[in-house]
Formats: structure tokens, sequence, C-alpha cells
């Protein structure tokens, strides 16, 4: 099987998930558009380095990510963050509450970006704790915290219990 051929068996096959991640990171279909097709670009230039056996998937994340993240920097703007206050117990969304709850949807889009992205990646893609501080090049600690800050901010958003 030549370089072309392994590529589409094993990485075109991500695009879909891929690019409803990008979506929900961007909130713009012609940005996803364009942050998938920079991915897949950059993987496919840069396959021959992928490690064969290893979590493709990650590694297509990752490159997403830092796609996202060259985006970001050339635009002169970096995503925001914001303080809690009176922060109690998490709610994870489950993998099909996106599909089923516009409430959700439109809370999941008002996080703050990083927040959003932490939370898409572990309750929505289900990466874990240590595949989401490769891919978003951060420490595991950084990880859990913005994933809890993103699910306390989901709570509140939809009126969940306060603590």
């Amino acid at each position: 099987m030549n370089r072309e051929e392994r590529f589409e068996a094993e990485a075109v096959p991500h695009l879909r998930s891929l690019f409803g991640t990008a979506y929900r990171m961007t909130r713009s279909v012609h940005d996803a558009e364009d942050l998938v097709q920079e991915t897949f670009l950059r993987a496919f230039r840069g396959f021959d380095r992928f490690t064969p056996g290893t979590n493709i998937r990650a590694w297509l994340y990752t490159i997403l990510y830092r796609v996202r993240t060259d985006a970001l920097r050339r635009a002169g703007r970096s995503p925001a963050t914001v303080e809690l206050t009176n922060d109690g117990p998490a709610v994870a969304p489950g993998q099909d509450a996106l599909g089923g709850s516009e409430d959700l949807v439109r809370a999941l889009d008002a996080l703050p970006e990083v927040f959003r992205v932490a939370v898409i990646l572990r309750d929505v893609q289900e990466f874990t704790y240590e595949e989401i501080a490769q891919i978003l090049e951060v420490p595991i600690g950084t990880v859990m915290s913005r994933i809890h800050r993103g699910r306390a901010l989901l709570r509140i958003t939809l009126g969940g219990p306060k603590s």
C-alpha cells in the first residue's frame, strides 16, 4: 500500500469528526472547512513522520489544534478566559447530548474557547486527559482545570444547581 492509499485508509475516516470539532471551535462552517483542509494538508505532508500503529486520531487532532492556534496568532488574538466564582460540581454532557439539545449547543458555543475545546475533546470526542494534554500541549492539571471550569460554566448557563 503506497503512502496516498495508507493516508486515505487511516486519516480520511476521521474527516467528519474533525470537521465537527473544528465547527464547534470556530462556530463558522467556512472557518471549520479551512481548518480541516489545512489540517489534512499538514497531515499528508507529514504522514511519513507518523508512526503506524499509534493513535492517528490524536495525531490529527493535535494538528487541528495547532492549525487553529496558528490562525489565531495570525489574526493577532488569543482565546479569552474568564474567572469563575461559586465554582460547584461539574456536569458532563453525554456523547449524544449535543445532537439533541439546542440549549446545550448554545451553552457550549458561549464558552470561552479554551474551555470549549477542552470540554469538546473530553466529552464529545472522548479523548483521555493524557491525550488532551498532548493535543493541547499543556500539563494534565491544566486540562483537568479547563474541563472542570468549562463544565461548571455549562451548568451555570443551563440553570443547573448552584453550590
